[in-house]
Formats: C-alpha cells, sequence, structure tokens
C-alpha cells in the first residue's frame, strides 16, 4: 500500500487519521488525547459530556428544576463544565503542540452557548471545531472569534455551497478542513435529504469529487477534506491517497475507537461490538431531531420499528374504508377504524398492548401501560437537550418553548438513552447496552471479522492507530 504520508491541517502537519466526536460522554478527553498523542487529531465530545468531583467519579447529570426552561439551563451549565472537563483532560495527555478537536452538535440545544463558553474558559486546549447535524451557519464567526479553526460535517456539495455562500467566505482563514460524512454508512446521525433513497447508497467517490469541485470555485485546494463513513482499512482507500483530482484527504474514524483499553464505554457495550455480524446496523429514523441516524439492531431499535407498526389511521365518525367501530377507555369512546385495522388491534390487546396514544399525524399506536408510563415520564422530564424535539415537542426558542406540534411516541428520549447506555455499570449492564441506543457506523460488525481483533484482543489507541497506518 502507498505510504500514508502527513497533511497539513489547521496550521499543522498530522498524519490524515482523525477520530470521530460521538456523541455522550464517549468521545472523552481520554481518547482524544491519546490519539492526538500518536500523531493524529483526536476529538472530544462537548455534547453533554461528563465532568468529575474531586476524587474522580463521574457526576451524574440529575435535574432538579420543575420547568423543561429551568432544566435546560442545568443542562447547558452540565455541557459546559463537562467540555471544559474534557478538553483539559485531553490536552495534558497530548501535550502542549498537538491538535484537539472539540465536536457539537448544531441542532443540540444551547448549541452556540456551550460551545462559545468551552472555548472562551479552556482557552488554548481546544484547536479544532467540528459540527454537523443541521446547517452551522455561525460556526465559523463562533470558531474565528475564538481564534481556532471550524470543520463543518457535510454530505454533499451543495450543502457546503450553501455554507460558504451564506457565511464561511466572510472567515477562510479559519477553515480547517471539512468533513464529508457519508450519509448513508456514517454512524450516528445522517445528512440523507428528502431526494436521496435509505436503502440505495451512493459511491462516496463522485461525491467527495463534487465536494472538491465547489472547494475550488472558491480557491479552496489545500483544505483537506475528511472521508467520515465505512473507512475501516485504509487499503480499500488506496485510491484516495495522493489523488490529485480529490486533494488533500483525511480519514475520520469514528466505530473503530470504540474498542481500545481507552475507550469510555462499558466493557457489556464493548463485548457486543465483537459479536456484530453484517446486516446488525440499521439505518433509522426514529430520532428525535427527525434526522435518520445508525445503529446496532438491538431490542431497543426493535421495539420502536415494532411500536411505529402497532399503528392506525382512523376517522372520529365512518369515513371512506374506516367504518368499523373501536371502543376504548373508561368512558368507552369511540373511534372507526379498516376491518383490517380492527382485526389488527384484536391481535395487539391479546399480546398486552392495550394503551392508545396519539401521534402528531393523527393516527394511534399501541403500547403497554407500562410503555405508556415510561414514554409520558421521559416527556414529562425533558430537560432540552435538542434545539427541536419532536419526542417531547420541545423547543429553545420562546415564549412558549414548544414546536407546537403534538410530542410524538414513536420516538424516545435520546438524552436518556445515551446517559443510560454511557454509563451501563454492575450485574445488569448486558441488559442495559441491548435497551438502548448503541451508535455504529455500518462498517461495526467488522469487530467480528477483522484478525485484528482476534482472541478478544484489545488495543491501546497507540497500537490502533499504527495498525491503520499499515493499511489494515
Amino acid at each position: 500500500m502507498k505510504a500514508v504520508n502527513p497533511i497539513l491541517m489547521g496550521g499543522k502537519e498530522i498524519l490524515p487519521l482523525i477520530e470521530g466526536g460521538k456523541g455522550v460522554a464517549v468521545s472523552t478527553g481520554v481518547s482524544a488525547g491519546y490519539w492526538s498523542a500518536a500523531g493524529g487529531v483526536g476529538t472530544i465530545s462537548v455534547v453533554n459530556a461528563d465532568s468529575y468531583d474531586d476524587k474522580g467519579n463521574i457526576i451524574p447529570q440529575i435535574y432538579h428544576a420543575k420547568t423543561r426552561r429551568e432544566r435546560h439551563e442545568e443542562l447547558i451549565k452540565y455541557a459546559i463544565s463537562g467540555g471544559i472537563n474534557q478538553a483539559r483532560i485531553a490536552r495534558e495527555i497530548a501535550g502542549p503542540n498537538a491538535p484537539i478537536h472539540a465536536n457539537v452538535m448544531w441542532e443540540m440545544g444551547g448549541c452556540e452557548t456551550v460551545i462559545s463558553a468551552v472555548l472562551e474558559q479552556a482557552k488554548g486546549t481546544i484547536t479544532g471545531v467540528t459540527c454537523g447535524a443541521g446547517m452551522p451557519f455561525r460556526l465559523s464567526e463562533l470558531a474565528s472569534k475564538n481564534g481556532v479553526y471550524y470543520y463543518p460535517i457535510i454530505s454533499s456539495g451543495r450543502a457546503f455551497n450553501a455554507l460558504w455562500r451564506r457565511a464561511y467566505k466572510k472567515h477562510p482563514e479559519w477553515l480547517g478542513g471539512v468533513v464529508y460524512e457519508d450519509p448513508w454508512r456514517a454512524g450516528g446521525h445522517n445528512g440523507l435529504s428528502n431526494s436521496e433513497n435509505p436503502l440505495e447508497p451512493q459511491d462516496p467517490f463522485p461525491r467527495v469529487l463534487e465536494l472538491r469541485k465547489v472547494m475550488r470555485q472558491y480557491g479552496l485546494d489545500n483544505i483537506p477534506i475528511i472521508m467520515a463513513g465505512s473507512v475501516w482499512w485504509l487499503s480499500e482507500w488506496e485510491d484516495w491517497l495522493d489523488n490529485s483530482d480529490l486533494g488533500p484527504i483525511a480519514f475520520q474514524f469514528g466505530t473503530r475507537p470504540l474498542l481500545t483499553k481507552e475507550s469510555p464505554i462499558p466493557q457489556a457495550w464493548k463485548d457486543r461490538l465483537r459479536t456484530l455480524k453484517e446486516g446488525d446496523i440499521y439505518l433509522n429514523q426514529f430520532s428525535p431531531t427527525g434526522f435518520y441516524s445508525s445503529a446496532v439492531k438491538n431490542s431497543f431499535l426493535l421495539d420502536l420499528k415494532a411500536r411505529s407498526e402497532r399503528q392506525v389511521t382512523f376517522a372520529k365518525e365512518p369515513e371512506g374504508d374506516m367504518t368499523v367501530p373501536y371502543e376504548y377507555g373508561a368512558r368507552g369512546r369511540v373511534i372507526y377504524v379498516t376491518s383490517q385495522d380492527r382485526e389488527q388491534i384484536a391481535g395487539w390487546e391479546q399480546q398486552g398492548f392495550t394503551q392508545m396514544m396519539l401521534t402528531p399525524d393523527n393516527t394511534y399506536v399501541f403500547v403497554t401501560p407500562e410503555q405508556a408510563k415510561s414514554i409520558l415520564k421521559d416527556q414529562a422530564d425533558c430537560m432540552g437537550c435538542l434545539s427541536m424535539c419532536r419526542f417531547s415537542n420541545w423547543s429553545q426558542h420562546g415564549p412558549e418553548y414548544t414546536t407546537g406540534n403534538r410530542p410524538d411516541p414513536r420516538s424516545f428520549c435520546i438524552q436518556r438513552t445515551l446517559q443510560d447506555i454511557a454509563h451501563a455499570s454492575g450485574e445488569h449492564a448486558q441488559e442495559v447496552v441491548d435497551h438502548n441506543l448503541m451508535f455504529s457506523g455500518t462498517q461495526g460488525w467488522r469487530f467480528n471479522a477483522d484478525p485484528f481483533y482476534a482472541n478478544g484482543f484489545t488495543p491501546t489507541v497507540k497500537e490502533l492507530v499504527d495498525r491503520i497506518l499499515t493499511g489494515y
């Protein structure tokens, strides 16, 4: 394989190997610090990162306020404190000159407030900010104000063109790179457009080539493009290296760093990664963000899928095919459904799915009474972790702080489930891992197939980086 040569990015010469930012409490200062120390670029997540007490114990993120708006302020304080903690840890491990990136999600609650405070209060620890999950028009302004490079995460040349023309052209000197996150293959939230079929992945090469053509229109020939999604062995991407058509290229690894000694995820999660098979990662649309997301097809996702399938349309009066009455509730209220749906409802009720929950689409889903109680509690406990949430109908914009839509019981509280899986411990850890959201890129099944991980081997971050440099 061709040699993997250093590139110039963000004013520093680095190996073109980037650690992808991974949500709540997963991309920590420890993992990021060691990745940067190995010669690449480590990335901390500033999405509700963990803070620690004087003894080094994780401070649980418990919310005491009675209103969502007040809990939202608590959440912002937790996020700022955690981001500062992780940035300082990463810097201490990586040394004074290594690059450290911070990753934020543009659609996370209080994004601008959080990243601005972290950059100001932990000045000198972070050299770049990566940001996706939305159109982060103000990213360039926030980064340049604090003297750090910015790295937008996009999924098409068209998206970058819009960002550049509207905002980024005002701060070209601080553009460190552009992350192309493949919307079919990357883990976590993906940027599939309405015109793209989630079941028909496109070859990333022409899409990245189109992105480079857009960038060249603006004189950005030497700004690296960071390929993210489905990158496992660099030997499979050899034709991208030193390719004059593509220009400088770096590669982002999000899934592979999960299984290292420095990775903070629970052992039960690491064990589960070793058992994945091709087809076990599922591109779904259950996220309360409204984006598609890629995650392991565990009991949690299967339950969400089954919940949406236990769904019927209805009419309040006989209408069209909906002429069969269905009586529900203590007061004997009646709706009208099709004869086929009435038969399905009877079967669901026999299985214990007796509770109806109304959706924003004016349909009913059927759940167990226990599920209904859990859904309603999660909605009531909402702390505004997203700028807008379809599960709880929260919006961070006043004066009502609501999207104006009905909360959607087909979705879930993403903050709770990500906190639960990231901190799973004890004898029930495996059960917790199976019943919560487990993000993964579509190549996650390769832990089970890659000989590097044979016989239960878990590498250090340095060993993983060295292995990647061999092409495998």
